[in-house]
């Protein structure tokens, strides 16, 4: 079980690795709360972007892995330096627990892009429906920080 998680973690760190195609549109970094890990971003459009964690769940004492898809509202906040965006999605969820959970997420959050850096910081709250092996409803989120390549 160690042995496929390092490996599942190593194929995401590689595969991460081939989407740096523009200037600061992939973000890599960690999230703490539930589920505490790494954090990945990669912006796909103006105004939208896939999120994924590859981390652990304190709560379920499991591996957790999640992809969201992102749309975010850049008029929403006015600040005089750097972006705060509002952002929320539809994402999936998996969890190894004595089973495997997979679930529906559907994150709502607010990114800070610090003015003259690669630094976003973020906080987000993920209501969490599991669809297997059975229906169980929960609610994810945690704070972050990334750094933009």
């Amino acid at each position: 079980m160690k042995k496929s998680i390092v490996i599942l973690m190593l194929a995401v760190l590689f595969l991460s690795g081939m989407a740096f195609t523009e200037e600061r549109s992939f973000g890599l970094g960690i999230i703490l709360g539930e589920p505490t890990g790494l954090s990945l971003k990669k912006w796909i459009g103006k105004t939208t972007a896939i999120d994924a964690a590859v981390a652990w769940s304190f709560k379920q004492d499991s591996f957790h892995v999640h992809a969201d898809y992102l749309l975010h509202n850049f008029s929403l906040f006015e600040v005089k330096k750097g972006k705060l965006l509002l952002y929320y999605g539809l994402g999936g969820s998996l969890s190894t627990e004595a089973e495997v959970r997979v679930g529906v997420r559907i994150p709502v959050g607010l990114s800070y892009s610090i003015e003259d850096t690669h630094l976003e910081t973020f906080f987000e709250i993920a209501p969490l429906l599991d669809l297997t092996p059975g229906t169980e409803f929960s609610l994810m989120g945690g704070i972050g920080i990334r750094y933009f390549f």
